[in-house]
């Protein structure tokens, strides 16, 4: 009675009505009226439904509006992104669903409040959050939130892959990988035409070549890569690694071979005190003139051709192998920014076989088409040369690996940083590709060829990998 009283008397000043003293019997009547007494009953309800209505329809209008961030995603890429609930707020929903996921490659996990997956499209994608919230009948329809996640293309979209002109002059395959023997271990190489040429249709600039002599037990291996200025640099990186291969082919022989063997025999015994410095000259003379050959018959070949020597710049690294009872003489030659690593066998030591020109040398590569090279005073800190036990890998690489995996020059003379490249080679990579060593495996060439798919910010440039291992 009381409460029907005060909000009668509320009302009717609110309406400029004053109860005078002389009225105060009639409006005791008044609030006692069953009729008065059940309107304003009906009054309040309504005014509370009317209350209950705004604070839904204000909460629905907040939770509609609220930021919510979802950070961004790359197709191909895993993604995840939890909703947290609580966090934001949403502990009042008695019903909710995520729509427009479909065709996606990502999906809700109600569990976690996680949205996870693989984006398939690029865009700004609308996910839909169709919610109640306690308060709202079961026959109410859902509101709906939107959320935006911005899926970012895969980079590696953006390029084109357009074949080089296979009926042009010194045309070359734009991808070749090969898995061999090389002495009593195996071999398997690849090289891969990189991003910026394939986007216009040029040439793979890389090349590499390897052969076993059987006649005299060596063997020898040869990485080159084609400067990038040089127009006709396919073919320079290609004569470099073949001419390299044809020369030992022909001319190892007539090398003293027998001798040689004599002096790594008493090398090893530490009978000769004068054995490193026979083995320093065998090496220096031996590989010179190889890559001195080198040099002659690709200027030669310019000439005959009617071109300038430049548009055949290439680098060359080799390495000539030979497989003794008491262990493995690796001789080594370099010229350019690509490194020969030799690891040994149980991944605790790196020994980086040649000079990089990238600091030494005057901040600039060099190219085995540069007769200069061969007056240089720094010329025999291009050979290199190891008697080892045993070694667990040998490999040659172009700075399109080298680049992007070590960075930096110091970093190919840290066992670590070639202990994190194995890894990533085996498999501890984003794109999950591994390369299998250990097991016999026919198709070891072509994973090392994916493998070298891989993607590095400003690193497009050919790749050229080849492992003795």
């Amino acid at each position: 009675m009381e409460e029907t009283k005060r909000y009668l008397q509320s009302f009717l000043f609110q309406n400029k009505i004053d109860i005078p003293r002389s009225k105060q019997s009639l409006f005791e009547d008044f609030i006692t009226n069953e009729t008065n007494i059940t309107a304003v009953k009906i009054i309040k309800e309504k005014q509370q439904m009317i209350m209950q209505n705004w604070e839904l329809i204000n909460r629905i209008d907040d939770i509609t509006n609220q930021s919510v961030f979802l950070p961004n995603g790359t197709v191909n890429k895993p993604y995840e992104a939890k909703i947290d609930f609580s966090q934001l707020g949403w502990n009042d929903f008695s019903e909710y669903k995520i729509e427009n996921l479909e065709n996606t490659g990502l999906s809700f996990d109600d569990e976690k409040k996680l949205i996870s997956g693989n984006p398939e499209i690029s865009g700004d994608l609308k996910i839909k959050l169709l919610f109640k919230i306690e308060g709202e009948s079961e026959e109410s329809s859902f509101n709906e939130k939107v959320m935006t996640v911005i899926i970012n293309p895969d980079p590696k979209s953006l390029w084109k892959n357009l074949e080089s002109d296979q009926n042009a002059s010194f045309a070359k395959e734009d991808n070749v990988a090969i898995s061999s023997s090389f002495l009593d271990k195996k071999i398997v190489a690849a090289s891969k035409r990189g991003r910026s040429h394939a986007n216009v249709g040029s040439f793979r600039e890389d090349d590499f070549a390897f052969k076993n002599f059987t006649t005299n037990g060596w063997s020898v291996l040869a990485v080159s890569d084609g400067a990038g200025s040089a127009a006709l640099s396919r073919k320079g990186s290609q004569l470099a690694c073949n001419t390299l291969v044809e020369y030992f082919e022909e001319n190892l022989e007539k090398e003293n071979l027998k001798e040689f063997d004599e002096i790594l025999f008493n090398h090893y015994q530490k009978t000769d005190p004068e054995s490193s410095k026979k083995i320093s000259h065998f090496v220096y003379n031996a590989l010179l003139k190889a890559a001195h050959f080198v040099n002659q018959t690709i200027e030669e070949f310019a000439i005959a051709n009617n071109e300038e020597l430049k548009k055949f710049h290439a680098t060359l690294i080799f390495a000539l192998v030979k497989k003794y009872d008491f262990g493995y003489a690796v001789l080594t030659f370099g010229v350019g920014d690509c490194p020969i690593g030799l690891l040994n066998r149980d991944l605790t030591q790196i020994s980086l076989m040649n000079t990089i020109d990238v600091g030494e040398f005057g901040g600039g590569t060099r190219f085995i088409t540069m007769p200069e090279i061969f007056q240089s005073d720094k010329l025999s800190s291009r050979f290199g040369f190891k008697l080892v036990e045993d070694f667990s890998y040998l490999m040659l690489m172009t700075d399109g690996i080298y680049d992007p995996k070590f960075v930096v020059e110091a970093n190919l003379e840290k066992i670590e940083n070639w202990n994190q490249f194995l890894s990533d080679l085996k498999g501890n990579n984003e794109d999950n590709s591994k390369i299998d060593f250990e097991n016999e495996n026919d198709d070891i060439a072509g994973q090392l060829l994916k493998w070298m798919d891989f993607w590095s910010p400003g690193n497009h440039d050919d790749r050229t990998l080849a492992i003795i291992y």
